[in-house]
């Protein structure tokens, strides 16, 4: 950086003294580039103010496709511009947004692009307690306006899960007080999904978690759970601040199991209890409400038992009574089948009076026809049907005659077979003629008109053509003299 070599009064009243002096030493100094004065500028600024820590309010927040952060600090008279490259906003515990009162720490630079200065943000946190309740009260409400804390969507939980899933710390007292209160309760198989219940990266993890359980397939090498417990001890609101993270409280809405949520304790509210099909005070609390006790389910159903065999007996001693009672007011067996006693013994009699009655008809119509069935009349009878059927069978010259007579019918047939046959005349000289399409050629004419003919005679077929005598003028015909029995005409 250049500096005037000649002394120069700031306190002249005219100021020309001093003026005449800085352009004196302006004349001499050499000349600087843009890019030399701004890189003096950016060394300087970096020398000065190579660490800072900053408050104010986020402004303009904007999140470049590159994954940066670009933000703008501000209070009640001045802005300062800000930049948080992509590593650093992945590790950030909250969704920055404008109005947020934050804390930045970075160091300040100078962009030589825009000739302004700006802090690069390296951490980034929310300003106190008043801060991020005032954040987690814009979010629940922005969540609260998409239905994700409606009741009507929250889950019945079931009334004996056979699996549970946990997320949380595995080696916090959380998961050991939940296995200790299932122990006691009702021994129940605990699944649990280790995750970071604080700091950077929790909430990824938490979300993540509750996701992978709602999407476990039935009967998986790892069971599909009936709940889901998600706990975490106590702690501040900045400790507690991964479940109220919209990733988290979305995951856990959107989740397909039934789930509670146990975060913290009795005074400690979290987004991810109003998404929750039930929240816990504590996750001790959370394994009391996911199964009964045992002890007190087998009390209820040895009493139920018991309610049921006294009422099985009462009633069993009230229908007695009452089959007791009907049974008095029924009349004796006896008295019931004395008519239809009577009734038999009157139609046996009957019965009885009317085979005696057959019994002598049938007596004397044996004795009347006694005489016709005497063996001398019924060999004769044998005999005249013997006849009869030695007539009416065919005697062999009648067979004879009647196969004689078929036979001269089938002769006639065959000889009227012979003399219909199309081809009978090729054994007398005559031709068949046919068109190449098989069809028959019955007169001059149409033959004319054909360019090939095919002449079937009784030894075989001969193809000819009759192309070249067709374009040729033909006289007229005379008429043919008759033709000699037994001798065949020419074609044409």
């Amino acid at each position: 950086m250049a500096f005037p070599s000649a002394p120069y009064d700031d306190d002249d009243t005219n100021g020309s003294g001093g003026l005449l002096a800085r352009e004196s030493a302006g004349d001499n100094a050499p000349a600087l580039s843009i890019s030399e004065i701004s890189a003096l500028l950016k060394r300087t600024v970096e020398d000065r103010f190579g660490f800072v820590r900053v408050r104010g309010e986020l402004s303009g927040v904007k999140r470049a496709a590159s994954g940066h952060l670009y933000v703008s600090l501000k209070d009640e008279s001045a802005r300062l511009d800000g930049v948080m490259w992509r590593g650093n906003v992945q590790r950030l515990n909250f969704r920055p947004e404008d109005g947020v009162e934050v804390i930045a720490t970075g160091k300040l630079t100078t962009y030589p692009g825009r000739s302004n200065y700006q802090i690069v943000i390296d951490r980034m946190e929310i300003a106190g307690e008043g801060a991020l309740l005032a954040l987690l009260a814009k979010l629940k409400a922005r969540l609260e306006s998409e239905g994700l804390f409606d009741p009507a969507h929250k889950k019945p939980l079931p009334f004996l899960p056979r699996v549970i899933g946990v997320v949380t710390s595995p080696t916090g007292a959380v998961i050991r007080d939940i296995l200790h209160r299932l122990s006691d309760r009702f021994p129940t198989r605990v699944v649990v999904w280790p995750v970071l219940v604080q700091g950077q990266g929790a909430g990824a993890q938490i979300a993540n978690a509750v996701r992978g359980f709602s999407a476990l397939p039935e009967g998986g090498p790892i069971p599909r759970p009936d709940l889901v417990i998600v706990a975490r001890g106590g702690g501040s609101i900045e400790d507690l601040w991964c479940f109220n993270e919209e990733e988290v409280v979305r995951a856990v809405a959107d989740c397909t199991i039934p789930i509670i949520s146990a975060v913290g304790h009795e005074t400690d509210t979290t987004l991810c209890d109003f998404a929750a099909d039930l929240r816990a005070p504590t996750p001790t609390a959370a394994a009391e409400l996911a199964v009964p006790v045992q002890a007190e389910l087998a009390a209820f159903v040895a009493d139920l038992n018991a309610r049921q065999r006294r009422a099985l007996a009462r009633q069993l001693a009230q229908s007695k009574e009452r089959l007791e009672a009907r049974s008095q007011r029924l009349p004796q067996p006896q008295a019931l089948l004395q008519g239809q006693a009577q009734r038999v013994d009157d139609l046996a009699e009957r019965l009885r009076r009317a085979l005696l009655h057959r019994t002598e008809i049938a007596g004397s119509l044996l004795a009347r026809h006694a005489g016709a069935l005497r063996p001398a009349l019924l060999t004769a009878r044998v005999e005249r049907e013997a006849e009869r059927l030695a007539a009416r069978r065919l005697r062999p010259e009648v067979l004879l005659q009647r196969i004689e007579h078929a036979r001269g019918k089938v002769d006639a047939l065959d000889r009227l077979r012979k003399s219909l046959n199309p081809e009978a005349p090729l054994e007398r000289g005559y031709v068949l003629v046919t068109d190449r399409n098989g069809d028959l050629v019955k007169d001059r004419a149409t033959a004319a008109q054909r360019a090939a003919l095919t002449l079937k005679f009784a030894d075989g077929t001969l193809d000819v053509s009759t192309s070249e005598a067709a374009s040729q003028p033909r006289p007229a015909s005379k008429p043919r003299p008759p033709a000699t029995p037994g001798t065949q005409q020419e074609l044409f």
